[in-house]
């Protein structure tokens, strides 16, 4: 009987290869995104250090308000400038994207041209 890995299985060793190459640094964190049916998040994290700097998702207050459910491409825009706006604040300007071993798509692809748009480079 064959027996077939799960989705989330591949991902998270999609997810493992994908963090062998991709460190973040104070100079350069890494943001990370995690998506799920109802929710996407993003943390800006400095692995050196093990500290989340910035973070934002679509549980956010700010973002709730304007959005009707948190699981799509428009959710994705919102948290996405809402959390380059507080990476600005912040004081960075250039991250690391890694895209938690998602396809980059759908969701994936509007939180980062999002990201880009509210001024990060990567």
């Amino acid at each position: 009987m064959l027996k077939l890995a799960s989705k989330d299985y591949i991902r998270r060793r999609i997810h493992l290869r994908i963090r062998k190459r991709i460190k973040g640094a104070p100079r350069r964190p890494r943001l990370n995104v995690f998506r799920s049916l109802n929710h996407i998040y993003g943390q800006i994290v400095d692995d050196a250090s093990g500290r989340t700097l910035v973070s934002a998702s679509s549980l956010d207050r700010e973002v709730r308000q304007t959005l009707k459910t948190g699981g799509n491409v428009a959710a994705a825009k919102r948290v996405g400038l809402v959390l380059a706006e507080r990476a600005k604040a912040a004081g960075i300007v250039s991250i690391v994207f890694d895209r938690g071993g998602y396809a980059y798509h759908g969701r994936v692809k509007a939180l980062a041209d999002a990201l880009r748009e509210g001024g990060l480079r990567f």
